[in-house]
């Protein structure tokens, strides 16, 4: 039976003219059923490309919104995306590409209630996640389905790509995440995209290179990066790569909650104070001193009027926290400056320092929704 039709033929022209791809490369794209999770910075060209190479039936994992700040690097979307889904939108793009294939949505979190149930409907699953809960939960559900995960993540200017869990020639599995990274590290040490900023054309590049190797594994055409981690610098254009090897003693049997494995060592708390508390001692006129510890550049998109000292300046800026009065302490969202007043107690026994709880985000949402959000 001629699984492509004359429209397809014509379409594919470059693939069927490629010897080693040719009519059976893109038939076999054309059966083949790829899950992406996360239609974010890596999802947007991972999710154009796989579309236009002709992959059959495209399941899409993302619960999100096309927000002002993703079009920086999520090349997906534009202007009047902003607001809508991004499972819906992207589907709706993907077939006005390529109306040859399906597009299926899942607009819900990927959970350990859900996750087997939907991955057992792909062959592959394409990991372009940027949380390590999600990440840990999409490896453990592949090596329980049966499934290859092909993984890629993001950060600053370096990026990263692996095939886990392939189905080798002899039957076995080649390694998985766990293989090369059995526990998740400190969350304080790896910062989000919003707070440790990604260049915009890297996830292009990493995710046109994830879509690469869906593509291989689909079709059966090429060598899959499986036992290898691909490393890349954008900064300095560099690339490596590393040999992964499979743990014999690593045993994955069931889900388990990400979230708790994923849970930041207990810190010693800090003092919290609300929003509604900070906007009560503005208009009674107290004295008191705020501390902005974000970026110049975010400074500048919105603020409270407070001084601003960057997070690498907190120790040498010490001088100007007083020490008589309450100061209070905030950034984004209250990471940065909970861990700001922890560096700054271990200079001194400070008693008076607070955390506004949620930051400037916090105060955005709940005092002044027409204040910027970033």
């Amino acid at each position: 039976m001629n699984v492509l039709s004359p429209e397809e033929l014509r379409r594919y022209a470059r693939h069927l003219a490629l010897p080693e791809f040719g009519r059976k490369g893109q038939e076999n794209a054309r059966r083949a059923s790829v899950l992406v999770v996360g239609a974010g910075g890596l999802g947007s060209p991972m999710l154009l490309y796989l579309a236009a190479a002709g992959i059959g039936r495209i399941g899409i994992v993302d619960f999100d919104r096309v927000d002002e700040t993703n079009l920086q690097r999520q090349v997906l979307y534009s202007m009047e995306d902003i607001g809508k889904p991004k499972a819906a939108t992207a589907r709706r793009k993907l077939l006005a590409l390529n109306p040859h294939i399906e597009v299926e949505v899942y607009e819900e979190q990927l959970t350990s209630e859900n996750a087997l149930d939907i991955i057992s409907r792909y062959d592959i699953v394409a990991d372009g996640t940027d949380n390590f809960p999600t990440r840990y939960l999409v490896n453990d559900a592949c090596v329980l389905a049966g499934k290859v995960n092909v993984y890629a993540s993001i950060f600053r200017f370096e990026g990263q790509v692996s095939v886990f869990n392939h189905l080798e020639e002899d039957g076995s599995r080649g390694p998985n995440y766990r293989d090369l990274f059995p526990t998740p590290p400190p969350p304080e040490l790896v910062p989000n995209c919003a707070e440790g900023g990604v260049l915009g054309v890297l996830p292009g590049i990493i995710g046109s290179m994830q879509a690469n190797e869906v593509i291989k594994v689909a079709t059966g055409v090429g060598e899959p990066l499986s036992g290898k981690l691909f490393l890349f610098d954008a900064s300095s254009f560099t690339t490596r790569i590393l040999k992964v090897r499979k743990n014999p003693e690593l045993v994955i049997d069931r889900l388990i909650d990400y979230e708790q494995f994923c849970a930041p060592t207990p810190q010693a708390p800090v003092r919290q104070l609300n929003v509604h508390s900070l906007k009560e001692l503005i208009d009674e006129g107290a004295d008191f001193q705020l501390i902005d510890v974000r970026e110049p550049y975010e400074y500048e998109i919105a603020n409270l009027g407070g001084e601003l000292i960057p997070p690498e300046q907190i120790r040498a800026q010490a001088g100007r926290i007083s020490t008589d009065k309450k100061v209070i302490l905030h950034c984004r969202s209250g990471k940065r400056s909970a861990a700001a007043i922890r560096e700054l107690q271990k200079l001194h026994p400070y008693e008076n320092l607070y955390n506004l709880e949620g930051g400037i985000l916090a105060w955005a949402r709940e005092i002044d929704p027409e204040m910027k959000q970033y």
